[in-house]
């Protein structure tokens, strides 16, 4: 895979972990915080697997596939969530995670570090051996 591409998908993960921990700061001060509980925590769930995808590129893991896979999927979660809101923050979050998570899904389609036909299952196996 190209180190640009890569490159390009950290920088979208680094900036999505950050859109998620301002979206759940501002989201803790909203009047009715107890409505906004799902989105706080899709919010921090999101950002901590942002920021392990990006380590796991910039280190050239072998989870690298695995990892982008199931940050797309939150991602998406995300996006959806805080796409229920109006409020500007909730906006930017969800503009942030569709852009992470089509970047990740490239890295994923690209098969990088980790061959396509290994299903973490089978990846979790070898790293046992």
């Amino acid at each position: 895979m190209p180190q640009a591409h890569l490159e390009s998908c950290i920088a979208a993960c680094q900036a999505c972990a950050l859109a998620c921990d301002r979206c759940a700061h501002a989201c803790l001060h909203e009047a009715n915080v107890n409505a906004m509980a799902d989105c706080i925590a899709l919010d921090i769930d999101c950002s901590e697997i942002c920021r392990l995808a990006a380590a796991c590129m910039a280190r050239n893991s072998r989870m690298v596939s695995f990892v982008c896979e199931a940050c797309a999927e939150v991602c998406e979660h995300c996006k959806e969530e805080c796409g229920k809101y109006q409020m500007d923050h909730c906006k930017a979050c969800a503009e942030a995670c569709r852009i992470c998570a089509e970047a990740c899904r490239g890295v994923v389609t690209s098969g990088a570090s980790i061959q396509q036909h290994d299903s973490p299952s089978a990846v979790v196996a070898g790293l046992r051996q």
